[in-house]
C-alpha cells in the first residue's frame, strides 16, 4: 500500500430535468433496480427498474416540505414506496443524534435529503452512520454538497468531515430557479472558489509531496471557469441555473475522484469556516468562500480582480459589508483560518498572517 492510494465513491445515477419532481418515485425504483445498489446490471434505465425500495426516510426543512410535499408524496405513492418525513435541524451533534434515532426506527431502505445544504448534509451524515444509501434532492444550488461525500458540521470548531457520496442525485431545475436568487449566487461563489482550492492543492503537493490528482483538479477548475467565462453573459441575461447545477455536481464528483475535498476546498474554505465560528449564521457558505477567494487569489499572485468581477456579475457579494460582516470579523478569520486544519497546506501556511497584514490584505482587495 502506498500513501497515494485512495478510494473513489461516485454517485450511480443523476437526473437533472425541469418540472420532473413527480418522477422522484420512478427515479428511486431505478436506483433500487438495475441502476443502483445490490445489482449486477449496469446503468439505471427505466427498463431495469423492477424493484422498489423498502421505504425511504425523507429529511427536509419545514418550508421546503410545505412547498413540495404534495408532489413528492404523490410520486412515491404512485411507485408504491412507503415514506416517513423528518424535520432537519442544525447540523449539531445533538440534532444529528436525534434525527438518526428517529430514522433508525423507520426501518427504511434509503435516506433522502430534500432541500438546501442543511437538509442534504443531515441526511448524508445520518445515512453514512447507519449504513443506508443516501439520495440527494437539492432545492437550491447554493454549494457543491449536493453531490459530494462531505458534510459541514457546526460546532465551536466548524469543519467538514467525510461521509458517503450520494447513491443518486435528483434535481428539478424549475425548483432551483424558484429559490431566492442569492442562493444561486452563493453556488457561483462556491464554484469560483475551486480556482483557489486547486492552487492550494498544487502548493501542498510541491511543499509536502501530498497526493495531487490532476484529473480531479482539472474537473474542479473547469467547473469554476464555466462561471468566470460566462459571468458577463449572466450579468446581462441572468445566471444559467442548469449550468451552475451541473458545475456543482461536477465539483462534488471531483472530490469523490480525489478521495478528499482538496479540489474544492482550500484556504478560502478555511476562511469561511473561521467566519462560521466568529460570526455564526452570518452570510451563506458560498458568499464567504467567494470573498475569501478574492483575498487568497492576491496572496497566490493571481488575478483577484477577475474573480471579484465574476462574483459581481453573478450577484454575489464582494465586500464584507454585503455579507453582513465588518473589518474585525475579516481580520480575525484570516488569522484563525489555517489553524482550523494545520495539516492541510495552503497559501496561508506560508503567509505569516498577522492582524496588521490581514487588514492590509482585506483593504487592498476592497473587502473592507
Amino acid at each position: 500500500m502506498t500513501s497515494n492510494m485512495h478510494t473513489m465513491e461516485l454517485p450511480r445515477l443523476i437526473e437533472i430535468g425541469e418540472k420532473n419532481l413527480d418522477g422522484f418515485g420512478r427515479f428511486l425504483c431505478s436506483l433500487a433496480g438495475g441502476g443502483g445498489y445490490g445489482s449486477s446490471s449496469a446503468g439505471g434505465s427505466s427498463s431495469s427498474a423492477t424493484k422498489r425500495p423498502d421505504g425511504i426516510s425523507l429529511v427536509s426543512g419545514s418550508n421546503v416540505r410545505r412547498i413540495i410535499r404534495k408532489t413528492v408524496e404523490g410520486s412515491l405513492e404512485s411507485a408504491g414506496i412507503v415514506y416517513v418525513w423528518h424535520k432537519a435541524g442544525k447540523n449539531s451533534p445533538d440534532s444529528l443524534d436525534r434525527i438518526r434515532a428517529e430514522i433508525e426506527e423507520d426501518d427504511t431502505e434509503m435516506v433522502a435529503g430534500i432541500g438546501g445544504g442543511r437538509s442534504v448534509d443531515t441526511a448524508k451524515m445520518i445515512s453514512f452512520g447507519i449504513r443506508r444509501p443516501f439520495v440527494s434532492v437539492p432545492t437550491a444550488a447554493s454549494h457543491d454538497g449536493m453531490a459530494s461525500p462531505f458534510v459541514s458540521i457546526k460546532s465551536d470548531r466548524p469543519h467538514s468531515i467525510v461521509a458517503s457520496a450520494p447513491l443518486g442525485v435528483f434535481v428539478d431545475i424549475n425548483i432551483i430557479k424558484s429559490a431566492p436568487p442569492g442562493l444561486l449566487a452563493s453556488g457561483c461563489g462556491d464554484l469560483i472558489a475551486n480556482i483557489i482550492a486547486v492552487r492550494d492543492w498544487q502548493l501542498g503537493h510541491r511543499r509536502t509531496d501530498e497526493y495531487y490528482g490532476r484529473y480531479a483538479a482539472d474537473l474542479a477548475t473547469m467547473s469554476a471557469m464555466m462561471v468566470i467565462e460566462n459571468s458577463a453573459e449572466f450579468a446581462e441575461k441572468g445566471t444559467d441555473a442548469r449550468l451552475i447545477v451541473e458545475g456543482l455536481i461536477s465539483a462534488g464528483v471531483a472530490s469523490c475522484i480525489a478521495g478528499s475535498s482538496r479540489p474544492c476546498s482550500g484556504s478560502e474554505h478555511l476562511f469561511s469556516h473561521a467566519l462560521d465560528a466568529i460570526a455564526p449564521g452570518v452570510g451563506l457558505h458560498g458568499e464567504k468562500c467567494g470573498i475569501g477567494s478574492i483575498m487568497m487569489a492576491k496572496l497566490h499572485g493571481q488575478d483577484w480582480r477577475k474573480i471579484a468581477r465574476a462574483l459581481r456579475d453573478v450577484g454575489a457579494p464582494t465586500t464584507a459589508e454585503q455579507v453582513g460582516l465588518d473589518a474585525d470579523h475579516i481580520v480575525r478569520a484570516l488569522c484563525m483560518a489555517q489553524g482550523l486544519r494545520p495539516e492541510r497546506y495552503t497559501i496561508l501556511s506560508e503567509s505569516e498572517m498577522t492582524p496588521r497584514r490581514a487588514l492590509s490584505l482585506a483593504k487592498s482587495t476592497g473587502i473592507v
